[in-house]
């Protein structure tokens, strides 16, 4: 295969953006109608929720690998290669089988009605999975759930990981409205499991469920977790106890992340779909390795990535930072997304900086570095501006020493573009 041949591919894909976000289900359904509906049989879990959805899924995807399921997983976004949206059992799908996949969907698509970005992306990942006979299927959720590509499929359980104000100029500018549009996923008399836990998004889910008919299990009601400190914990569910779990993943929001996750293996066993043993969750669970998250970068000097992208990815960030990580002085390198809520992300991270060296990634809706400093307040002076993120990096490596930590946060875009960096310098 040229190599001229793949980057075709990509660069048909990437110019879809320019129908920006389409939200709705029939385009989706149109294509995979023309493909033969690959998607219906697939044995699904779908996944909603403003934080920790990939979390989730890179732990199921994990844990069904290790007990000998053939698992295909689909995320977004990627970070550093677009394969990264496709996984197959674990692994990253080749160059040769996403052009292959690619060139399946394209040869059905009516230019008189292209398809955006997502709903081209979602169609070959149902139509690879399908294809290659996948055992189970964990689809990540892009925004909201109603109206997503990814709601064409009817999958085994649905997962709401938690709920919070993010992409109010597409999904609403309220808790209720935002749990309404995640609560679109729920279908009838299949069972969600769901860590949310605001009253007033908690009651349309509720709500939502009951319409449905369909059974609903909460984390830190019929499934619990307790954090025994360094990333081990303990869970107790509809019948299974687990002691002195491990969780690689950095931060005590991961462990809620991984409460959801057995939450939805245990409903599933009760169903009937596997069993499982203790052994193959515990080992799923350790083995589960998902990028960008609390990630170590390099350790002389310390260097932290996190992709927190909103304000509720900033509170976990600031809370992992205080309870599990040491340092004299942090020094943080901040690139954010223009949409988002600069004040409070900002304001959230500053308290515990020595340093803030602000941004801007190469990426179109990035904030400016001048509007991130605008909104600093009294922390303005620990600021400083520095517009090449390869140059911002540098800067930060140079102030810190092996007693400090550079944390490089912001937008799961920046992340991606800082690994880029990271994998052509090797620092």
């Amino acid at each position: 295969m040229g190599r001229e041949t793949f980057d075709q591919a990509l660069t048909y894909l990437y110019d879809l953006q320019k129908y920006g976000i389409k939200f709705g289900l029939s385009s989706t359904s149109s294509l995979l109608e023309r493909l033969g509906n690959p998607h219906q049989g697939l044995r699904a879990i779908h996944i909603a929720g403003t934080n920790g959805k990939g979390s989730t899924a890179a732990m199921l995807s994990a844990i069904l690998v290790r007990s000998g399921y053939r698992v295909g997983l689909y995320t977004s976004p990627h970070l550093v290669r677009f394969n990264e949206r496709y996984r197959l059992n674990d692994q990253d799908v080749g160059d040769e089988e996403v052009l292959e996949v690619f060139k399946r969907v394209k040869s059905v698509v009516d230019d008189r009605e292209p398809p955006t970005f997502f709903e081209m992306t979602t169609a070959m990942a149902l139509c690879l999975f399908a294809a290659r006979g996948m055992d189970w299927v964990i689809l990540e959720v892009g925004m909201g759930g109603r109206l997503d590509a990814t709601n064409v499929i009817e999958p085994q359980i649905t997962i709401i990981n938690n709920v919070s104000l993010d992409h109010q100029e597409f999904l609403g500018s309220t808790l209720s409205r935002i749990a309404q549009e995640k609560a679109g996923i729920i279908k009838k008399e299949v069972p969600l499991v769901t860590a949310v836990k605001q009253p007033v998004a908690l009651a349309v889910i509720k709500a939502r469920c009951l319409v449905a008919d369909a059974p609903c299990y909460r984390v830190g009601r019929q499934i619990k977790v307790r954090s025994l400190g360094k990333g081990s914990f303990s869970y107790r569910g509809l019948g299974w106890r687990l002691e002195n779990l491990h969780l690689p993943l950095g931060g005590k929001h991961q462990i809620v992340n991984a409460g959801t996750a057995l939450g939805c293996l245990e409903v599933l066993a009760q169903m009937g779909h596997f069993d499982l043993s203790s052994e193959q969750l515990r080992e799923g669970l350790a083995e589960t390795r998902w990028a960008g998250r609390l990630e170590w970068l390099s350790r002389r000097p310390p260097v932290l990535i996190d992709g927190a992208h909103n304000y509720a990815g900033m509170v976990a960030l600031r809370q992992a930072l205080q309870e599990e990580y040491g340092y004299r002085r942090l020094i943080v390198v901040l690139g954010i997304m223009a949409d988002k809520d600069l004040r409070q992300m900002v304001l959230k991270l500053a308290p515990l900086a020595h340093r803030i060296i602000l941004t801007r990634p190469k990426y179109e809706r990035a904030a400016e570095p001048e509007s991130l400093r605008d909104v600093a307040g009294d922390f303005v002076g620990r600021t400083e501006l520095i517009k090449p993120v390869e140059e911002a990096l540098e800067r930060a490596r140079a102030l810190a020493t092996s007693e400090d930590l550079v944390l490089v946060t912001g937008s799961l875009y920046f992340i991606g573009e800082v690994k880029e960096i990271h994998e052509g310098r090797k620092w």
